[in-house]
């Protein structure tokens, strides 16, 4: 067999049994999978398979041999959906443990019904029940998606999810029922695996801003999929968060592409999220002093306190150290400051794209959010402006460089004025942190 022709038929097929009103649906599942195998580099097969914790009870479950090179992978499932909610889900692995890489053929993915167990007559799925296999994330399944060779001696995995649900009682009509006797349903599914070419494509990764979670908005960030990311960015599309005794607040991506300018600060690189609107009021420092900048402030060591430690566990978890460059204000002898923080506030740079009243400067450039919307130029200065009951001045890490008491704030009116603050004024609290740099 030539090369170019390797495939793999892998089936997946489900016994279902209805009868009336609520009485019971016997299922019975079975993966059938087989591969041409030329020499030792082409190798796939079905293994791994897990049933959601949520499924009925299954009865003589035999799960799929976990040995790498096995060409035929059966898994067989008999399991009864008594009542409408009832569903059995599981999830199961397509394996490349060989050295070929390979991709789904066109019209190489099959989702049929069948009314007899040879699966030779089609049939319309009865109402009562839903059927579905996806990925495991909801994904629909397409042709041309790539399942790429063993990176060394690890095998590539593309997780499948199979579900049969009994309809709940709101979606089931009675005339939908069948009313004389058992009736069993037989469902297959098919994928084919032939050798990847040039047309071969990545699943694309989803990620939503406003529901991903931010592990799969880090993987799509990471693997280059960032199109909706772009869009969300865009349209200034947000997400809420519950920060328990703060409340609930919305964030907003600020940033998206990476540094390439030799910026020695990643305040302004990579994935950088901001909070939409102003979180609280909080001063600067206790006392109207911006010696030691933000490095040395009150603000600082309450931001990567109180404020990291009222985020959300998951959000916690994806945040990043960053490499912080702040102004020293007005003081003589002093240099820009360094430090690393999970949370930090803006420099007047990254929201103008101009230095105002700050000697940090070439270390750091305007965000994309910002910059998208020429705030530099005194246009679109809505943009700019944060509420809290209303619109209020927004404090950025500037230490002012022309005196020793103040830093600078974004008006209120925007990102066409800008102004100074003392340090110890009640002023607004808007941060930022990254997910990826």
């Amino acid at each position: 067999m030539k090369k170019g022709k390797n495939r793999m038929v892998m089936l997946l097929i489900l016994v279902v049994g209805i009868s009336i009103g609520y009485a019971s649906l016997a299922t019975n599942l079975k993966i059938n999978g087989t591969s041409v195998v030329k020499g030792s580099s082409w190798n796939i097969y079905w293994d791994n398979v897990n049933v959601d914790s949520g499924s009925v009870t299954g009865s003589n479950v035999v799960t799929a041999p976990s040995t790498t090179g096995t060409t035929t992978t059966e898994v067989d499932f008999s399991v009864v959906l008594s009542e409408p909610g009832d569903y059995y889900e599981f999830t199961v692995d397509a394996v490349n443990a060989g050295s070929i890489d390979a991709m789904i053929d066109n019209n190489g993915v099959l989702n049929k019904v069948y009314t007899d167990s040879t699966y030779t007559e089609e049939a319309t799925l009865p109402k009562v029940l839903k059927y579905t296999v996806t990925y495991a994330d909801g994904r629909a399944i397409e042709e041309k998606h790539l399942l790429a060779k063993k990176d060394g001696n690890t095998p590539t995995i593309e997780k499948y999810k199979v579900r049969v649900e009994y309809r709940n009682d709101e979606e089931i009509n009675p005339s939908d029922l069948d009313k004389n006797n058992d009736r069993t349903y037989y469902f297959k599914f098919a994928v084919t695996y032939v050798q990847a070419d040039a047309t071969a494509r990545k699943v694309r990764l989803s990620a939503n801003f406003a529901t991903s979670s931010w592990n799969d908005i880090i993987e799509a960030y990471e693997a280059g999929e960032t199109e909706e990311l772009e869009e969300a960015m865009r349209n200034g599309t947000t997400r809420q968060i519950d920060m328990g005794t703060f409340g609930k607040h919305d964030l907003r991506i600020a940033n998206l592409s990476k540094c390439t300018n030799g910026e020695t600060s990643e305040t302004a690189c990579g994935l950088v999220i901001e909070f939409a609107n102003i979180l609280i009021d909080h001063a600067m420092n206790d006392t109207a002093t911006n010696v030691g900048g933000w490095k040395d402030s009150s603000m600082r060591t309450y931001v990567n306190t109180d404020v990291y430690n009222a985020l959300p566990i998951e959000l916690r978890n994806a945040i990043i150290d960053t490499k912080v460059i702040s102004g020293h204000g007005a003081t003589a002898g002093e240099e820009n400051f360094e430090t690393t923080d999970k949370m930090y506030l803006f420099s007047s740079k990254e929201v103008w794209g101009v230095a105002v009243n700050d000697t940090v400067d070439s270390e750091t450039r305007q965000l994309d959010y910002y910059a998208s919307r020429n705030i530099g130029n005194c246009t679109n200065i809505q943009f700019a402006i944060k509420e809290y009951d209303e619109s209020y001045d927004w404090y950025l890490r500037s230490a002012h460089s022309g005196n020793t008491t103040q830093f600078v704030v974004v008006s209120y009116i925007g990102g066409c004025r800008w102004l100074e603050r003392t340090a110890n004024d009640g002023g607004f609290l808007s941060p930022a942190f990254r997910i990826h740099e």
